[in-house]
């Protein structure tokens, strides 16, 4: 058995790829950092060492490098589609080129490889994939824009590719894992902070894991998320982007 999972070197990406291992799975590590890489194979070799362990140092936001990691490693039972990052700040203020960065790992990458997998896992008809996308993709996100929108994508390309598959009855698997705060460097790297207390990424990641083998397709960890992601699909948008709105100028950085 084969898992890949993207964003590999740390957070939730580095835990789920440690509860695949504890379920027997070889792995295939993806990441931009190689350290990083490194050193979660390093781990898991010491706890897990009869799992075989490839790691990839790939930037997944050049489309040519999503291509290469599927020519290398063509068939997998799980994908985990699990990189991605987030930006603070007024859109007509925020970098344009490190959006347009963000937008070819949260959007492309996870689109390209998930059609790629797929495909692969229908002619066997089975195999599941995870993609990782966030309570933001249930909601506008002023202040987070290209974040939020981002996410909406991969909520709204999962649904639909998961509703295909049912109906053309293939046991081919697809899930969303959609947290809310998670205590990783994503909010470093997004220069946020959250005033509601984030979950641990282990906790995080045991808990998509055992959804997922369960079939689930939208997995939300935490009981204030799942409030909140039912919430905003039952209210009116207008007056989730204004709460949404008020949450994000809570999160800015002190000293910005």
């Amino acid at each position: 058995m084969l898992a890949l999972i993207t964003g590999a070197s740390s957070g939730i990406g580095r835990d789920i790829s440690r509860e695949l291992a504890n379920l027997g799975y070889d792995l295939v590590l993806v990441a931009r950092n190689k350290e990083g890489l490194d050193q979660v194979k390093l781990e898991l070799n010491q706890e897990y060492p009869k799992i075989k362990i490839e790691c990839y140092a790939l930037d997944l936001s050049i489309k040519e490098n999503c291509y290469k990691l599927y020519q290398n490693v063509p068939k997998v039972d799980i994908l985990i589609n699990n990189a991605g990052f987030g930006l603070f700040g007024k859109f007509a203020q925020t970098n344009l080129e490190t959006e347009i960065k963000m937008i070819n790992t949260n959007i492309m990458a996870v689109h390209i490889l998930t059609k790629l997998y797929l495909k692969e896992m229908i002619k066997i008809d089975k195999g599941h994939i995870l993609n990782v996308a966030s309570i933001a993709g249930f909601m506008p996100g002023p202040l987070m824009a290209t974040y939020y929108a981002s996410k909406n994508y991969v909520v709204s390309l999962t649904r639909a590719i998961n509703k295909e598959i049912k109906k053309s009855k293939s046991n081919v698997k697809l899930s969303l894992l959609c947290p809310g705060p998670v205590d990783t460097n994503f909010n470093n790297g997004a220069n946020v902070k959250f005033n509601i207390p984030g979950l641990t990424s282990q906790y995080v990641a045991k808990y998509a894991i055992r959804k997922m083998k369960k079939g689930k397709l939208i997995i939300v960890p935490g009981t204030l998320v799942k409030i909140a992601r039912i919430l905003s699909e039952i209210t009116p948008t207008a007056i989730v982007g204004e709460i949404s709105y008020h949450m994000q100028t809570k999160k800015e950085k002190q000293g910005k």
